[in-house]
């Protein structure tokens, strides 16, 4: 049982060593930087205007769209690249992995090409 409590110790000491670093880094911040904020730097924006509509307004999930899909084909070449890297020692079988991976891909953005998901009116 012990032999577990001592396979742990390095990332106890490396949360340990963390969390107090960041406790002094805080502490020393709020000690060493001023905090006498003026006027300006209390207002709603420093660049000296007033917001022009309510913060909480309707926001357009296409935003949110893009990013997913951002992220979708992102990560495709990710994984493109130690594939390349490394397709040599795969052989044919990791290139025809790939080819179903890709293809994969590809019917799902026809499907979101198709669908309008990339339209932006």
């Amino acid at each position: 049982m012990q032999g577990y409590l001592f396979d742990y110790l390095p990332i106890l000491i490396f949360l340990g060593i963390a969390i107090g670093l960041a406790f002094v880094i805080i502490t020393a911040s709020m000690v060493v930087a001023r905090q006498r904020p003026d006027a300006e730097k209390l207002s709603a924006y420093e660049c000296g205007f007033e917001p022009f509509d309510d913060t909480r307004g309707k926001f357009d999930v296409r935003f949110y769209l893009v990013a997913i899909l951002f992220i979708i084909f992102d990560l495709e070449v990710a994984f493109l690249f130690p594939w390349a890297v490394s397709l040599g020692a795969i052989g044919v079988a990791g290139f025809w992995s790939m080819m179903l991976f890709l293809g994969v891909l590809t019917v799902g953005f026809i499907y979101e090409w198709k669908k309008g998901a990339l339209e932006w009116e």
